[in-house]
């Protein structure tokens, strides 16, 4: 069915961008494609009602092509409950933090910035 369903999207995807180009501009671009001038393979009045009616049809085939071969390849889920719910719930283990340690250093270096602080306001009398 896959298959099936591609092959009939990129034939349609090809024949869309065909039907595109063969269509006339406004004196646009359809110039360089060769849809200016009243000489065409359509007779003088253009094609505008057969190409433009065909290019819509390939327009809603190539979009249900695309949403078909989307629904067939997309995986399914074997029941309609939420597999997030359908886990079971994790446990989270109540640890107490450890204790910060103070830190041993810190004191015997306030006293020592201390003392040359007291000194030298003597110092300097």
């Amino acid at each position: 069915m896959e298959t099936l369903i591609l092959t009939l999207h990129i034939i349609v995807c090809v024949l869309l961008v065909i039907l595109i180009l063969l269509q006339a501009g406004k004196e646009g671009m359809g110039v360089i494609f060769g849809g200016g001038g009243s000489t065409s393979v359509f007779g003088s009045a253009g094609a505008g009602g057969i190409l433009a009616k065909l290019t819509a049809f390939m327009a809603v085939i190539f979009v249900i092509t695309s949403l078909s071969y989307t629904f067939v390849t997309s995986p399914r889920r074997a029941s309609d409950e939420s597999q997030i719910l359908s886990t079971p719930p994790v446990s989270i283990e109540d640890s107490a933090p450890a204790a910060p340690q103070a830190p041993a250093a810190a004191p015997a270096a306030e006293g020592a910035q201390g003392a040359p602080a007291a000194e030298a306001p003597a110092a300097a009398q």
